[in-house]
């Protein structure tokens, strides 16, 4: 194996982990509906930044998630033609 074949594997692992990470710091979408069920509980301000860090949160996840197929179609036409 040639050392791009590692460089690549290293890069999706890493790239795999950080996503998996990302993914469950987010809050599930059903915990919306026990706000509403419980009455608003939550302070205003509480919500807005909570919102805020969900926004950043899911941000992140697209990106990673865009990067992460580059690297693997990359590495995929590299393996395919240079071998």
């Amino acid at each position: 194996m040639l050392w791009y074949h590692y460089v690549f594997g290293a890069v999706l692992i890493v790239a795999s982990i950080i996503i998996t990470i990302v993914v469950l710091m987010q809050e599930g979408r059903s915990q919306n509906l026990s706000g509403a069920i419980a009455g608003g509980a939550d302070a205003f301000l509480g919500k807005a930044k909570g919102r805020s860090i969900e926004e950043k949160l899911e941000k992140i996840t697209k990106w990673l998630i865009v990067i992460f197929f580059v690297v693997v179609l990359a590495a995929f036409l590299i393996f395919l033609f240079i071998g």
